[in-house]
């Protein structure tokens, strides 16, 4: 799943990236040939699609010269995971683990302009199902390793990339592969399936953010029972008017500000580069979290409020079983997006002051996974500032923290730092992954793919 960070003002009337963005480098066409491959496969939950796709990917590394011993497979379901690792010189240290994701949200041809899964090449885009998230994080691992390989090249350190099943529904492949024994005691990982760069008014990279965490993922339901009985004759307490009174206190709650030195970077850098008012209140809140003119003006801001706060919001509402009869239950989803570090239990808990009704029941559904958050560490940004400003100079970066989920959140739970770079600069208003008409700019496609090997080869110790 990939989320985009906005920045309505900043990135308006965009212009259209060149369609020839090819350098004619010799690796760019076999990237080109195994994105349409990969996307040919519909690679969507109940399809059966994802372990077709990893042996596709498995034949052609081991006809670029990876040995069977290198290559893991780790079926679970009807989906798998695969690893592929590059041994590095230097037993004793540990390996770096490049990650991206094989399946897709499923599309349906009927309601696309295009074939979603036959690869499209249009006015300097590439269209299809999951050409944005994730299959060109899946093409910049394979090409990487290729390229590596045909180099005759080792790296210092162990190279795992990892080839995820099932990010889009359940990360049990996710969960198989950061406990394998080539991952489990990774240094850290770079994740393929976000970090993004945006571009200003004039089409020119605005800049480019980093991600080094995620919010907790928790819904919960709000549950009221009652006798009910006939709606000819009322009574003081019903269900969907106590329901109704839970949900407007929930509205009405403001979670407290939070910050860390990654959200105040972020926030600082983005404001830096938005105009305005909003500009303005990023950056004081940077400077002073507790600025509550700054934190209040975020709080209605859909774009950055997330980044200040635990957010939860009600999603979904039921109740009642007949149009003559008083409801005897009401029930309503609220889904909550908790920053890093605060435990869903506190959270409910939370809920259930808020109400101030002890006869609705507040239930944690599922098994929302916490993760901590991974602060920039120095090489690695080193890292990735050298190459996006190679084709970027003097743009700001800054790292963020997502609002969604990624396989990210599994790897720090593990205990592996993560950080999150693509390379891929693209519209806001584009940003069609899990939609219509899913798309990626050419030339972010040939960026993203030298990035990784760039940073594989930097960070690895490749000579």
């Amino acid at each position: 799943m990939r989320l985009i960070v906005t920045l309505a003002a900043a990135a308006a009337s965009l212009i259209t990236l060149p369609a020839d963005a090819q350098t004619g480098a010799p690796h760019e066409k076999p990237a080109r040939d195994m994105l349409e491959r990969v996307t040919s496969f519909r690679s969507a939950q109940g399809k059966g699609q994802v372990p077709a796709v990893a042996d596709y990917l498995k034949g052609v590394l081991r006809a670029g010269g990876v040995a069977e011993d290198d290559i893991a497979m780790l079926p679970k379901g009807e989906t798998t995971g695969m690893l592929v690792r590059i041994p590095g010189r230097d037993g004793s240290a540990k390996p770096i683990v490049f990650s991206a994701h094989m399946d897709v949200v499923d599309a349906r041809p009927e309601d696309w302009t295009r074939d979603p899964f036959k690869l499209v090449e249009e006015d300097g885009y590439f269209f299809g199902r999951g050409v944005l998230d994730n299959k060109t994080g899946v093409v910049a691992l394979a090409s990487t390793i290729l390229r590596i390989k045909q180099a005759r090249r080792q790296p210092e350190r162990t190279l795992v990339f990892a080839f995820v099943g099932d990010e889009e529904t359940t990360f049990g492949t996710t969960e198989l592969i950061a406990a394998h024994p080539w991952v489990k005691n990774a240094e850290y990982a770079i994740n393929t399936d976000a970090g993004d760069g945006l571009l200003s008014a004039d089409g020119k990279a605005a800049i480019y953010l980093v991600q080094g965490a995620e919010k907790t993922y928790a819904t919960f339901d709000l549950t009221v029972t009652n006798p009910g009985g006939h709606s000819s004759r009322p009574r003081p307490d019903n269900a969907i008017y106590d329901l109704a009174a839970a949900l407007t206190r929930i509205g009405q709650y403001r979670f407290p500000v939070m910050d860390s030195p990654l959200t105040r970077a972020h926030l600082g850098a983005v404001g830096k580069v938005t105009p305005g008012k909003t500009g303005e209140m990023l950056r004081r809140f940077s400077a002073n979290p507790q600025d509550k003119e700054a934190a209040d003006a975020l709080f209605v801001d859909p774009s950055f409020v997330g980044t200040t706060r635990t957010t939860c919001v009600a999603t979904m509402l039921d109740g009642g079983h007949a149009e003559n009869a008083l409801p005897q239950k009401a029930t309503a989803k609220i889904n909550c997006r908790i920053f890093p570090g605060v435990p869903v239990e506190d959270v409910r808990q939370q809920l259930v002051r808020v109400i101030g009704n002890a006869a609705i029941a507040v239930k944690t559904t599922g098994n929302p996974l916490e993760s901590p958050i991974s602060e920039p560490r120095a090489d690695v940004m080193a890292a990735i500032d050298k190459d996006v400003h190679a084709r970027h100079a003097g743009i700001p970066i800054a790292p963020y923290l997502e609002s969604g989920g990624t396989d990210g959140v599994i790897y720090r739970r593990a205990g592996i730092p993560t950080w999150g770079s693509s390379a891929i600069f693209i519209k806001p208003d584009e940003m069609f992954a899990h939609g219509l008409n899913e798309r990626i700019p050419v030339k972010s496609f040939y960026e993203s793919v030298d990035h990784i090997h760039t940073l594989a080869v930097a960070l690895g110790g490749v000579k």
